[in-house]
């Protein structure tokens, strides 16, 4: 996956979300991550996606308050009702052009009803190429 292409979500670490030293929670990265994977799953489930679980996050470097956020994501595996998808953290020092990895992880989404049972995940259109 790289950050060559539009992000999921892009929005700038402010002061309310970070520690008395000015480093972003990890739970507000965290939040933000399952934000974007959840537009993706929705997007790609055609309605509502629930996350199930999400494997471990390392992070690489710290995020500080004024940083630019973004938010990538990739569908790995589509099954019946679930997606796993691939979501990485890059950021941006306000006034530089060089971004940089924060972290990644995966999360796994399940397509639901309107009373939360699964429901299936339509086969992706397969377009006739010309």
């Amino acid at each position: 996956m790289t950050n060559q292409r539009d992000p999921a979500i892009r929005v700038v670490a402010m002061p309310a979300d970070a520690n008395a030293y000015g480093d972003i929670f990890g739970g507000w990265l965290l939040s933000l991550m399952d934000n974007g994977a959840g537009l993706t799953a929705a997007r790609r489930s055609h309605g509502r996606a629930v996350t199930v679980a999400m494997d471990a996050m390392q992070f690489h470097e710290p995020v500080k308050v004024g940083d630019e956020v973004s938010v990538y994501t990739e569908i790995e595996r589509v099954g019946t009702t679930s997606m796993t998808i691939a979501v990485e953290a890059w950021r941006r020092a306000r006034h530089q052009d060089e971004a940089s990895k924060v972290t990644e992880a995966k999360f796994t989404f399940v397509a639901i009803d309107d009373h939360g049972r699964p429901r299936a995940v339509e086969a992706q259109e397969q377009h006739p190429s010309g």
